[in-house]
């Protein structure tokens, strides 16, 4: 065992890889719609990032300058879309980039935590992989964690990808340096806040 620092986190991240485009099916039902946000102002992306992503501790974008997330997200290659609810209020993200011609990174997939276990995340993903497979693809790539919904895992293989490589990330709990509330993430133990 390698230990791990109290105002740290460590967490096992899985590649998974879908190598053959999806049958087409019928798009399931659902309520929401999903919205072409083509050059989010960073604080209104990081708002979504920290209502989809907070929950699972997602703090990537959180911790970047507003020109980091500009450039991260406005690039020609990369596609930023708001899941929106009947009441227009902004649910989900669907981030998809494109580095290459053929092949996507699936690079943020999320519904609030109220949403999830309801079907829409199946909904989410066709519309996912229409966008992804483009003509000339051959690969669409993700990354999910240890930290991440617990049926995470389960639903990306459900939808055909299959895992491909591990690897163990350590970072600074973002709830320690501030980045998310002390509250964010319950079912994880903050070691550091329990020391104090």
């Amino acid at each position: 065992m390698t230990p791990v620092a109290d105002d740290h986190l460590a967490t096992v991240v899985t590649t998974l890889e879908m190598r053959a485009r999806p049958r087409p099916r019928p798009l399931p039902a659902s309520p929401l719609r999903l919205v072409a946000w083509p050059k989010p102002t960073p604080d209104a992306y990081r708002t979504l990032f920290r209502r989809v992503g907070g929950p699972w501790l997602w703090y990537s974008r959180l911790v970047m300058r507003d020109a980091e997330v500009v450039a991260a997200t406005h690039r020609h290659e990369t596609q930023v879309h708001a899941v929106i609810d009947p009441a227009g209020i902004e649910v989900g993200l669907l981030e998809l980039t494109h580095p290459e011609p053929d092949w996507c990174a699936l690079d943020y997939f999320g519904l609030v935590p109220e949403l999830t276990g309801r079907g829409h995340g199946n909904w989410l993903m066709q519309l996912a992989m229409a966008m992804a497979w483009r003509p000339e693809v051959t690969m669409v790539r993700v990354n999910t964690c240890t930290l991440d919904h617990p049926a995470a895992l389960g639903f990306y293989r459900r939808h055909g990808f299959v895992a491909v490589k591990r690897t163990v990330e350590t970072f600074r709990d973002p709830r320690v340096t501030g980045v998310l509330p002390a509250d964010a993430a319950p079912q994880i133990p903050c070691l550091a806040a329990s020391r104090r």
